[in-house]
C-alpha cells in the first residue's frame, strides 16, 4: 500500500469503456481481470438481474431449489462436453477449485480407498487464494507467509516451449506411485504466471496418462472458459476430457461473483449413498445466488448468439494478424495467442517475473494513454470484451506495441 497510486475512481462503464469521476474513458483491454464479456454494462443482462431481483433476491440452497439455478445448470451441460452431468454451485473460482479438491479427494475416500491422496499440478500455475488452490499453485512469492500452513503436492513441468518430454517423464514416474488422487491444471494458458500457453495434443498425452492410471483430471477454467481460447471452453480442443472443471469469471458477464464446479456422474455417483458420512458437506449462504443465476443465463444467451460467435472469431483473427506485425521487432519475444488472448514479452534482458522491474512503468505508460492494461511484468497481454471493434483492437495493440520506447529511452 505504501507504493500505491490513489486508485481512480470508476463512475460508470459501457462497452470497453469505463468513465472516471474527472471524464476520462477508458478502454479496458483486459476485461476487468477477464470477467467481463460482454461489456460493461449490458443492458439485456442489467434487465435481467432487476427483474430477477424484483421476483426474488436470495433463498437458502438446502432443500430449495429456483428456476435461476435450474436453468444455469440446464444451459451449463448444453454446452460443457457430454461426460459433464452434475452442478455444484460455489461463489468464485478459487472456491470452485476448493470443491474440486475436495469432491476428487473424497471420492477415494468413499470409495474405501485411502491411499490415493496426493494432487499432482503443474509448477508455477495459479487457481486462486484459498488454501488448497495455493497449495496446488505451488511455492511462490504471493503464498510465501503461508507454505508451513499448505499440503504437499507434485509439481510437474508445464508441456510449453517443447517441453513436453520432460513433463511425461515426470508424469509417468509420479503415476507409478498409485498413490495419486487427482491432476489439476490450467487448460493452454497458465494465466496469471505470464499467459504461458501450451498446445492441446501435449496436455492430451498427461490426460491419457492419467486416465490409464485411474487418476481424476480437473481443469481450472475459471479464466479459459467461455470462448476465452476461441471455442467455448478449452477441453472442447481435447480429446480426454476431465472429470471436474471449476468455473468462474465470465459465467455472469462479469456482473456478479459466482463459481460452478461441474462433475461427471462417474464423480458425483461416489456421493450417492444411504450413508450420510458420504455427502459432500459443502456450502455457504449465498450458494447459487438467484441474482447472480440470472446473470449468468443472461451471459449464456448472449454467448451462444451468432454475433458474439462471430465477434470471438474476429478478435481471434485479428490476434494473429498483430502477431505478423511483431516478428521483425527487436525489443519484443515470444508473442503468442490463442483465441482472445494475445501475449508478448519485452526484451530486457531479464527474465520473466510478474515482479519484473518494468511492470509498474508499462502500466503507468498505458494508462496515460486511457488503455487499461495490467502486465504480468514484462508480460504484455490483451483480453478484451468481446464487444470490443476492430479500430478498438487496433488501438489496444498500438499502445501495447507503444511499450517499447520504454526500453529504448
Amino acid at each position: 500500500m505504501k507504493q500505491e497510486q490513489t486508485p481512480l475512481e470508476i463512475v460508470s462503464g459501457e462497452g470497453c469503456y469505463l468513465t472516471t469521476k474527472d471524464g476520462r474513458r477508458i478502454l479496458d483491454a483486459v476485461s476487468s481481470w477477464w470477467v467481463n464479456l460482454h461489456g460493461h454494462s449490458h443492458p439485456f443482462i442489467a434487465q435481467s438481474i432487476a427483474e430477477q431481483a424484483a421476483e426474488l433476491e436470495h433463498v437458502i440452497f438446502a432443500g430449495f431449489t429456483h428456476k435461476p439455478a435450474i436453468d444455469l445448470a440446464n444451459n451449463l451441460l448444453k454446452i460443457l462436453p457430454d461426460n459433464f452431468t452434475k452442478i455444484f454451485f460455489s461463489d468464485d473460482g478459487s472456491t470452485s477449485v476448493e470443491v474440486a479438491l475436495k469432491m476428487a479427494l473424497q471420492y477415494w475416500f468413499n470409495l474405501g480407498i485411502k491411499h490415493k491422496t496426493k494432487i499432482i499440478a503443474f509448477r508455477d500455475g495459479y487457481h486462486g487464494d484459498t488454501f488448497g488452490a495455493m497449495s496446488v499453485a505451488g511455492k511462490n512469492s504471493f503464498n510465501t507467509a503461508f507454505q508451513e500452513k499448505m499440503f504437499d503436492v507434485h509439481f510437474i513441468t508445464t508441456p510449453e516451449n517443447g517441453q513436453i518430454e520432460q513433463s511425461l517423464l515426470e508424469f509417468e514416474q509420479l503415476a507409478k506411485n498409485d498413490d495419486i488422487a487427482a491432476f489439476i491444471f490450467e487448460p493452454l494458458v497458465q494465466g496469471a504466471s505470464g499467459m504461458r500457453m501450451h498446445k492441446p495434443e501435449d496436455l492430451d498425452k498427461l490426460l491419457q496418462i492419467a486416465k490409464q492410471n485411474d487418476i481424476i483430471c480437473i481443469a481450472d477454467e475459471v479464466m479459459t472458459g467461455f470462448g476465452r481460447t476461441g471455442n467455448l471452453f478449452a477441453i472442447d480442443y481435447l480429446v480426454n476430457k476431465p472429470d471436474l472443471i471449476c468455473l468462474s469469471k465470465g459465467i455472469t458477464g462479469g456482473f456478479l461473483p459466482l463459481g460452478v464446479t461441474a462433475a461427471s456422474q462417474r464423480i458425483y455417483d461416489a456421493f450417492y449413498d444411504d450413508d450420510k458420512l458420504k455427502t459432500f458437506f459443502h456450502g455457504h449462504s449465498y450458494t447459487a445466488n438467484p441474482i447472480a443465476c440470472a446473470a449468468a443465463n443472461a451471459s449464456y444467451e448472449l454467448l451462444v448468439s451468432p454475433k458474439c460467435r462471430r465477434q470471438i472469431q474476429m478478435i481471434t483473427e485479428s490476434h494473429k494478424e498483430f502477431l505478423l506485425t511483431l516478428k521483425d521487432n527487436k525489443y519484443i519475444k515470444n508473442a503468442r495467442s490463442v483465441g482472445t488472448i494475445v501475449a508478448f514479452e519485452l526484451e530486457d534482458m531479464g527474465e520473466t517475473s510478474y515482479f519484473h522491474s518494468i511492470r509498474d512503468k508499462i502500466y503507468t505508460h498505458c494508462l496515460e494513454q486511457n488503455v487499461l492494461l495490467r502486465p504480468l511484468g514484462n508480460v504484455i497481454y490483451t483480453m478484451p470484451p468481446y464487444c470490443i471493434t476492430k479500430v478498438e483492437l487496433e488501438r489496444v495493440y498500438e499502445v501495447m506495441v507503444s511499450c517499447t520506447d520504454l526500453l529504448k529511452n
